[in-house]
């Protein structure tokens, strides 16, 4: 059987494939408007036509994409009696403190669509008031009047009791109408984090279920699975209906990869920097691929376990322009794949790819293994005009695109690891994209950190992380428990019970229960607390939790009482897998001829620097920077104070 892991970007498509011969990589340009019109040609450049068996992990944005744009379904949204502006109140909290126009998020419904329901569940998932017959008939028959495209149903606490939530999809079950429920989605506690994750998931269900049944008619025999949010994948006939968990599903794949490399390579602790076309994508991880439950999109939040990777609108394409302020900005906006850089020959907005190209960190004829040769005359061009508005020498541009992209990268990693409680000199930042290696060096200096892994194979790695996945699943169960409730006993208790539920489920979807590794959480806080902190169940969990606390605030509180909230189940099947892969797998592109030296602008002037064709340096290659290490899909800028060597794998290991 072969797996292929493709990740789908602004800017390109990587693949990954394994098969017993070993592994291969290929990158072609996306393409938007279809973005299965990129993927069908690199199966077709790796594989030909024939490509059964084969399996497929695909890291899809289309989900991501529809929300962004606001192009997703509409949606009518059932809640209960008296909640129906929940949506639309939130948290009351405000994105800019200070400002007296401040702006909301775009609505993903207008109001008219939110329907109250006459129901009510208590707390403890009693029932007040019962749903009757009568009351579902009438909502059968408003929501036929405003012919949505899915519907929504979030009832006030049916993470305790689901018995209405179940009784309205039955009702309605006529309409054929793809239907979302809490108690499926998200069966926790927080009504506003409960509701905005249904309806999210509602949003893109039509969007993400189209594309992929699209894409797998397609791939006739072909296994198509669907990265998730959490690291793990499921099929694509699932991920329609859980859409929501396709949010962050090609970046995901590149903190799955870092983990397993960091692993065998005797580095649990990792600053994780992905530099794409589009975006950046970092995290920090700390022995652990890290998880949270408090993700937000565009001020919506979405309450299922995902890896925590903060992004930021910096990336190869992200645009360089003047604001009305006369100050030089650099994103978020991306020329994307399409028309792209202005050196790709299409566009005519300067990116950060073109001010790496007129500081020469870019060979023109290398540019995507020799099948994509940048135009570096219609770059200069465009440098000059720039320039000119803003009365400064083209390689002053330049340096100030690089330094102003750099600045926001920079920031990201900072919120990932200073703002909560880690400091960045005590990991390796790990870095990886087709973009990453260029600023790598500078932002290593940025935050003091002495040591950069630049694993093979960089500027696919999130490709290699689609690949190396396994099927998981999440499960959790609200208990709002404290006092004489948090007895070990008692909690194992309803720990079996949700791992029973789990492993049928997963069962039913055809996976041994004997094949699913299991991992338990809690999720905790000091009695009288809005928020929790998630800490491995087990005999020591009250004093993982103050350590928790303490690195996360600063402070703890070990003689007040605890209170457990929700007890979490992640199940992963066991498989073996495959040995990761070295400098020397195989890639569609030519072999390249490099120069032996070119001059560089580097931030302390122009200098001749040495260029290295990565794919030929043997193992226990030194080098001393300045220099330009450049293989197929990425291009690594060793700045002078760096040293470097090359691992057994490939790998490249920085100090300074």
């Amino acid at each position: 059987m072969l797996r292929l892991g493709i990740d789908t970007g602004g800017t390109f498509t990587d693949f990954v494939l394994w098969s017993d011969q070993g592994w291969q990589v290929h990158k072609v340009p996306s393409t938007p408007d279809n973005p299965a019109r990129a993927i069908l040609s690199g199966i077709e450049a790796l594989l030909g036509k024939g490509f059964s068996p084969l399996e497929i992990v695909h890291g899809t944005t289309v989900g991501t994409n529809a929300f962004l744009e606001r192009r997703g379904a509409k949606v009518v949204l059932l809640t209960t009696q008296g909640f129906e502006d929940l949506l639309f109140i939130g948290r009351q909290t405000r994105r800019e403190l200070f400002s007296l126009t401040g702006s909301k998020h775009l609505p993903l419904l207008p109001r008219q669509y939110c329907l109250g329901v006459h129901e009510r569940l208590r707390a403890d998932g009693s029932i007040h008031q019962p749903l009757l017959d009568s009351e579902v008939q009438r909502l059968r028959h408003q929501i036929e009047a405003l012919a949505p495209e899915a519907v929504a149903v979030c009832l006030l606490h049916a993470y305790g009791n689901p018995v209405h939530e179940q009784a309205l999809a039955a009702g309605l079950a006529e309409l054929a109408l793809p239907l979302s429920l809490s108690s499926q989605i998200m069966p926790e506690f927080r009504e506003f984090e409960r509701t905005s994750t249904t309806v999210l998931n509602a949003y893109l269900e039509p969007i993400v279920t189209r594309y992929l049944g699209a894409l797998k008619d397609q791939l006739p025999g072909v296994s198509l699975f669907i990265q998730q949010s959490n690291g793990g994948f499921m099929p694509a006939g699932r991920a329609g209906s859980q859409a929501i968990h396709t949010i962050l599903s090609g970046p995901a794949g590149g903190v799955n990869a870092a983990w397993h490399l960091g692993q065998a390579l005797g580095e649990p602790n990792l600053l994780t920097f992905d530099m794409g076309g589009t975006s950046t994508d970092v995290a920090l991880v700390a022995g652990a691929i890290p998880f949270t439950q408090e993700y937000q999109l565009d001020g919506y939040p979405i309450g299922i376990p995902l890896i925590d990777i903060h992004t930021v609108g910096a990336g190869g394409g992200s645009m360089a322009y003047q604001d009305q302020g006369g100050a030089l900005r650099v994103g978020p906006q991306s020329a994307g794949a399409d028309p792209g850089p202005v050196c790709y020959g299409r566009g005519d907005q300067l990116t950060v790819t073109d001010a790496n190209l007129w500081l020469g960190r870019l060979i023109p004829e290398f540019f995507l293994g020799g099948r994509l040769a940048l135009q570096m005359e219609a770059t200069r061009q465009a440098m000059a005009r720039l320039a000119t508005e803003f009365r400064v020498t083209p390689v002053e541009l330049a340096l100030g695109i690089i330094r102003v992209a750099n600045s926001h990268m920079a920031k990201a990693l900072r919120a990932v690891s200073l703002e909560r409680g880690y400091d960045p000199r005590d990991f390796a930042l790990f870095c990886f994209g087709g973009a990453g290696g260029l600023h790598v060096c500078e932002l290593a200096q940025e935050l003091d950190i002495r040591r950069v892994l630049v694993p093979t194979q960089a500027g696919v790695l999130s490709a290699l992380g689609l690949a190396l996945a396994q099927p998981s699943r999440d499960f959790a169960k609200t208990l709002l428990w404290s006092g004489a409730q948090l007895r070990p006993e008692l909690i194992d208790r309803e720990f079996q019970e949700l791992k029973r539920q789990g492993l049928a489920e997963l069962a039913r979807e055809g996976l041994d229960p004997l094949q699913v590794e299991t991992q338990l959480g809690v999720d905790l806080r000091y009695q009288g607390q809005s928020y929790t902190l998630t800490v491995p169940w087990g005999p020591a969990f009250r004093d993982a939790f103050h350590q928790r606390h303490q690195r996360a605030y600063g402070h703890a509180f070990p003689e007040r009482a605890l209170e457990i909230t929700t007890l979490r189940l992640y199940c992963q099947a066991k498989s073996a897998l495959p040995d990761l892969p070295r400098q020397d797998t195989a890639a569609t592109s030519p072999v390249l001829n490099c120069p032996a030296h070119i001059k560089v602008w580097l931030p302390e002037g122009r200098a001749q620097v040495p260029v290295h064709y990565r794919p030929r340096l043997p193992v226990g290659f030194s080098f001393k920077g300045p220099a330009l290490i450049v293989e197929d899909f990425a291009t690594l800028l060793v700045l002078p104070e760096f040293s470097g060597q090359v691992d057994a794998w490939g790998h490249i290991h920085l100090q300074r």
